[in-house]
This record gives C-alpha cells, structure tokens and sequence, in this order.
C-alpha cells in the first residue's frame, strides 16, 4: 500500500493517517518491549487520546465545512502533501509497571500491540473496501473481510450453505 500517493478523499485520508499512526506507534511498542531491561529505559507510547481527538476534529471540520482539515497539536504535527510527524510520549502508567512486575508490563505491552493491530487492520480493510467499491470491475472480497478466508479459494467461507 502506497502511503505517500496523494489521496483525493477525505475518507482516504483520514484512514491514512491511521495506517501511518498505527505504524508508528507499533514501533515504539517494539521498542518498549526490546528494551525493558536497558538501564534506566522509559517506556513510551504514541500520543493515542491526542491523535483521536485530532482525528474528531477533523471529521468535525468536515461536517461543518465539507472540508478536511487536521490542526496541529503539543505531539502531532500535521504537513504537506499528507505528511505527519508523530512525538512519542512517556508512558508513565508503563513505567511503574515495569518497576514493579515485569511479566505484567509485558502483558500490558502485548496488550497494546494486539490493540494498535486491530486498530490497523479495520482502517486497511476499510479502505480497501472503499477501492473496491471506486472500481467495480474488482471481485468482492465481503467474505474474506468477515472470516479472514477467500471465498473464492475456499469453499467453507461461503456464506451459503449446501443443500
């Protein structure tokens, strides 16, 4: 998936921005996890609350003014031609975590992760069901979304059942 191609709508663009921030925020989890037993490592996290209200004003935006428009916050700066530059923050909750029980800052890390993924996987099926809708010669792929198969290579993930 081309995340740098410009995007012509708002329901595009916003999904980008999750694919981009997702990605990001995997990464710090890795890192979270890959460095736990570093001398005087600090857990941190993507700014998550702050990129969804980001995100909830944009949308707002659009409603009022049928435009998109993302507004800079304390973390996330947003630029040209669909860039964003993302501020990791300490993630304090993480950190007493951590001193505390590792197997549980560990859990909770995995938590997060398993989060960010679901988060993920709904924005790029969500907009791969929107290009599939813009070229209607492309096979539906509504079965596959639902069970995780292709309907079109097996034959248990049809929705129709045989009698």
């Amino acid at each position: 998936m081309d995340l740098i191609s410009p995007i012509s709508d708002n329901l595009s663009e916003l999904l980008l921005k999750v694919l981009q921030f997702t990605a990001s925020r995997r990464s710090t989890l890795y890192r979270n996890i890959r460095k736990m037993r570093a001398p005087g490592f600090l857990p941190q996290d993507m700014p998550v609350l702050e990129f969804a209200h980001a995100m909830n004003g944009a949308i707002a935006e659009h409603l009022l003014n049928e435009r998109l428009l993302f507004r800079d916050t304390e973390n996330i700066e947003f630029g040209e031609n669909g860039t964003m530059h993302l501020s990791s923050v300490p993630d304090t909750y993480a950190e007493a975590l951590l001193a505390a029980n590792s197997d549980e800052y560990l859990e909770h890390q995995i938590d997060k992760l398993l989060e960010n993924s679901l988060n993920r996987r709904v924005a790029e099926n969500l907009l791969r069901l929107k290009s599939e809708v813009l070229s209607p010669s492309s096979p539906s792929h509504a079965g596959e979304m639902q069970t995780g198969k292709d309907p079109r290579k097996d034959p248990s993930a049809s929705c129709e059942s045989e009698e």
